[in-house]
């Protein structure tokens, strides 16, 4: 690499820095989070917030850095904004959620935070991911800082309880998965991920893990039993009915429909006619593979979600094997997935008919834009992490010399468009803070490989948890 190209990578970082500083929210003169985006071209509409999923990102920097004040007083205000009891009426947020956003506002000379739960949102779509973001950051707090008493606080304890009780509640379903509607994620439109869609599924894997964690066992026995009980058969689920490789296609391939009984091989009935074989043959590496966007009655879908798949080898969610391959997929399908910016949100986009009956004509979702085929650079951070989970450093690398100095070129903007991610976002917003932190704590990774500990998880047992849990009664009964 020349001098000059050294430079100008290390103005990249130092301007990127400073981008970040000028986000930073503060409530009651202490900072509490970072607003969506800076973009002083446009009106605001939401974008001054601080959203839940877009902090992780720059929490997870700011831990590294050793800013940790800001993210334990975004911790502590969240909390104190999730709603504690049941609502009777239908249209308020129920009990356990977290706010997809919060602004503060000021009323008679006092400062409060208001928050939002899906009510103001486009379409009005329930932030189902905010409570699993949530969970992540604040074991990511404790495993930075060891501060174990923050969580140990009866009021975080309740916190993390009521999300779990959202979560693990009695409902009319039979699968370990969680059943959520269009919207409820990072993919906040109509894009067909109604059921059971991966990228929340890899999210509740890693919360559940990270609560088991956090969660004291005296007074939460029938929580933590039902954690214990819950993820083997969750990760075995997911491992079992939405890998797709060579090996397992063919198998699909040729199931027989309408079986019925437990001895049924195609359990969700999934007719063969729905799924674009020709197309999966031919992109398919030998030694590729990934996890299904979407599995449920009649359904398989065969789209590539990169938070679902990059999440779900961060959390060990995938198998070795399987994040082996989904990191092949990736450097084989370069161009597809990765292309001029990292990294597509979805493959391939929904278009013609199938674009306009599953959006619903959405102008912002068109093909290759937005959620439907976007290239979005906040990805990168978690490509990075998956990376140096499966020792494939190299592929973030190539990634983020892709991608840094042209992001300063184009004023970090939010998303991506057209099959190569050529084009800026049509309605981008510039100065994106997630964009901005997602290059930043992929070259924070990349540096120093141990950083991956805030959002990775050592294996373990659930005969090890349970005596763990033995322990921990036991010395609060002493």
């Amino acid at each position: 690499m020349q001098l000059e190209d050294i430079a100008a990578i290390k103005k990249v970082e130092e301007e990127a820095w400073e981008q970040l500083q000028k986000t930073i929210l503060y409530y009651q003169g202490r900072p509490v989070g970072t607003v969506a985006a800076l973009d002083g071209s446009v009106d605001s509409l939401n974008y001054d917030q601080c959203f839940v999923r877009d902090f992780a990102s720059s929490a997870l920097l700011f831990l590294i850095k050793g800013q940790t004040d800001i993210v334990r007083n975004f911790l502590e205000e969240t909390l104190k904004l999730q709603p504690k009891n049941n609502q009777l009426d239908a249209y308020k947020p129920g009990q356990g959620i977290m706010p997809a956003s919060f602004k503060v506002v000021s009323r008679d000379g006092e400062e409060y935070l208001e928050a939002d739960f899906g009510e103001h949102a486009i379409a009005r779509v329930t932030p189902i991911d905010s409570c699993f973001w949530w969970l992540i950051i604040l074991r990511a707090y404790v495993v930075a800082t060891k501060d174990y008493s923050l969580v140990y606080q009866p009021e975080f304890q309740k916190g993390i309880g009521l999300i779990l009780e959202l979560c693990l509640a009695t409902r009319f379903d039979m699968y370990p998965t969680l059943l959520v509607p269009d919207g409820a994620c990072m993919i906040d439109r109509r894009l067909g991920i109604y059921g059971h869609p991966l990228e929340i599924q890899s999210l509740f894997y890693a919360a559940l893990r990270a609560a088991r964690e956090m969660l004291i066992c005296h007074g939460n026995q029938d929580l933590v039993i039902a954690i214990d009980n819950r993820l083997p058969i969750l990760r075995a689920h997911i491992r079992k009915h939405y890998w797709i490789d060579i090996k397992r296609l063919n198998a699909i391939y040729r199931y027989k429909g309408e079986e019925y009984g437990k001895e049924a091989i195609n359990q969700f009935n999934i007719y063969v006619d729905s799924l674009p074989y020709y197309e999966l043959d031919k992109w398919l590496p030998k030694k590729g593979g990934y996890l299904a966007g979407n599995v449920g009655p009649s359904q398989l879908d065969t789209r590539f979600f990169s938070l679902g798949n990059l999440m779900a080898i961060i959390c060990d969610l995938a198998t070795e094997e399987q994040s082996q391959a989904i990191m092949t997929l990736i450097e084989k399908r370069w161009e597809d997935l990765v292309g001029n910016m990292p990294m597509k949100i979805t493959f391939p986009a929904l278009e013609n008919e199938e674009y306009r009956l599953i959006t619903g004509c959405d102008p912002k979702n068109i093909p290759w834009s937005y959620h439907n085929g976007g290239s979005w650079p906040v990805l990168m951070w978690m490509l990075a992490a998956a990376a140096i989970k499966t020792n494939r450093v190299c592929i973030a690398e190539r990634a983020i010399s892709v991608a840094q100095l042209r992001l300063q070129e184009d004023e970090w903007p939010e998303y991506y468009d057209g099959k190569r991610g050529r084009l800026i976002g049509k309605q981008a917003r510039k100065y994106q803070t997630w964009t901005i932190a997602g290059l930043l704590l992929a070259k924070e990774m990349i540096k120093e490989p141990s950083n991956l500990s805030l959002v990775n998880f050592e294996p373990f047992t659930i005969e090890e948890a349970s005596r763990a849990c033995e322990f921990e009664i036991d010395s609060f009964d002493a």
